[in-house]
């Protein structure tokens, strides 16, 4: 998820086709005759397949990072939510993979329950303080300290490091445009997205409109234009 200021989401939006290709299944490259297929795009190992459906009674699991001796282990009580794939920078992503997968979860349903001392925080000046493995670089979880954030009180996690099946499916895809400026050919874009609404994951520039409108409330609140 990104860091970028309340006020200028709208950013985001005015960005929207600047680099998006012919919507429909084969997007032609410009100044060949070469074609891109949505079959021949990758989004994350975990959904390319298709994406597995949760269960409304799963009760959690545990993460472990990729160390193959004395892993992180991360213990998640219930259920995830918002679970989505991720186009941003500041996201940890398996390599190969273009995008992410990121959910919340309350913070206080997320307990270390193993080799605490390995982790340590990637960036401590980012809104998201996002606690890695120091050994494989794994984010754990992601975790906001400041008490007027919209999201304080949610962790994110990355339900892949977990072997339990049960976790809520992906939803949709934030900041696909952000894929671009880590590298991806923007001609592509139309293709990422065509293979984003195949998957059932809807491709927005920022986050989901639901995300969107607690963001845009909860600073309304802050400054006074709705009652708290």
């Amino acid at each position: 998820m990104s860091e970028s200021q309340f006020g200028l989401s709208q950013i985001f939006n005015q960005i929207l086709d600047l680099f998006k290709g012919p919507s429909d299944k084969t997007t032609k490259k410009e100044g060949n005759m070469s074609s891109v297929s949505t079959s021949d795009i990758r989004i994350h190992p975990s959904v390319d397949n298709g994406v597995r459906q949760g269960r409304a009674d799963f009760a959690g699991g545990t993460l472990t990072c990729k160390c193959a001796t004395d892993p992180v282990k991360v213990e998640i009580k219930g259920q995830i939510a918002h679970n989505h794939a991720c186009g941003c920078s500041k996201c940890w992503k398996p390599s190969g993979a273009v995008f992410s997968v990121v959910a919340v979860t309350p913070r206080e349903n997320v307990r270390v329950i193993a080799n605490e001392n390995k982790l340590g925080v990637v960036d401590p000046n980012a809104t998201i303080q996002r606690h890695a493995c120091k050994a494989c670089g794994v984010h754990m979880f992601g975790r906001i300290e400041d008490k007027n954030h919209a999201f304080y009180g949610l962790d994110f996690v990355h339900p892949e490091l977990s072997r339990e099946d049960g976790w809520a499916a992906p939803e949709f895809a934030a900041f696909v445009s952000s894929i671009i400026e880590q590298g991806y050919p923007p001609s592509k874009m139309g293709a990422v997205r065509d293979r984003l609404r195949e998957l059932g994951l809807q491709p927005y520039d920022c986050l989901s409109p639901p995300l969107m409108d607690a963001l845009a409330t909860h600073v309304a609140k802050l400054a006074g234009r709705l009652a708290a």
